[in-house]
């Protein structure tokens, strides 16, 4: 199976940096205290953190912010993951803790202000790539039956089959959600300036780690930009 990049979108964002964290025979049955006070101490560093109070002009949510407006889509309504997940913590809200898996995106998003998000590879049909929709694309949300069709020239995150995800890292599909019993996965960390390439791969080292320590498997990583566009995982 194939992961990867249209080369059309690192034409447009040129300094793009997808971290891909892929396991395989994990567990996520179990959930880690550890795990949750961890996610519950970063929620508390947010909710302190008086950096993010203006958060749409954080550089982390800037960047995405302007992604999303090149690309057509207003980042007021359709926010990127992150800021969807920070927002919430501002609220006086809780992340839920649906997984292990789940948990340990969550908590890099939070850490480092960072896009991610995963799906379970033995619901995916063919190859995974990130490209631009032409509209004709089928996409069902996270907990919905409906059936949705991206705009045209949203960048969507792909199987052969259907969307996985819609506005970059917006909104997940349900067809790929990850459950107790998912036993391969694969993470995306998606990073845009003022995250470089060493920091980009610091972050997918330590996810990489942490699903290994929490979930076990064998876990591996890589990381996409306009040199390496895709990989076989």
């Amino acid at each position: 199976m194939k992961d990867g990049v249209a080369e059309e979108i690192f034409k447009k964002f040129p300094k793009y940096i997808r971290g891909i964290v892929v396991g395989e025979g994990v567990s996520n049955f179990k959930e880690e205290k550890r795990l949750v006070e961890l996610l519950r101490k970063e929620e508390l560093k947010v909710r302190q953190n008086q950096v993010l109070q203006n958060l749409s002009e954080h550089p982390r949510i800037a960047s995405w912010r302007s992604a999303y407006l090149k690309f057509g889509v207003k980042p007021t309504k359709h926010p990127p993951s992150v800021e969807a997940l920070i927002r919430r913590i501002k609220k006086g809200k809780s992340i839920p803790f649906i997984s292990n898996l789940v948990a340990l995106f969550n908590y890099i998003s939070l850490k480092h202000i960072v896009p991610s998000g995963g799906d379970d590879v033995a619901k995916v049909e063919g190859n995974l790539y990130l490209k631009f929709a032409n509209g004709y694309e089928s996409f069902t949300p996270l907990g919905s039956t409906a059936i949705q069709h991206p705009i045209p020239g949203e960048i969507i995150y792909t199987d052969d089959e259907k969307v996985l995800c819609r506005a970059w890292n917006w909104r997940n599909g349900d067809q790929t959600k990850i459950m107790p019993n998912t036993s391969k996965i694969v993470i995306n960390i998606d990073c845009l300036p003022p995250v470089l390439k060493k920091e980009a791969e610091k972050i997918t080292v330590e996810l990489a780690q942490l699903v290994k320590n929490f979930c076990g498997g064998q876990v591996n990583y890589y990381l996409l930009d306009k040199d390496q566009t895709e990989v076989e995982i």
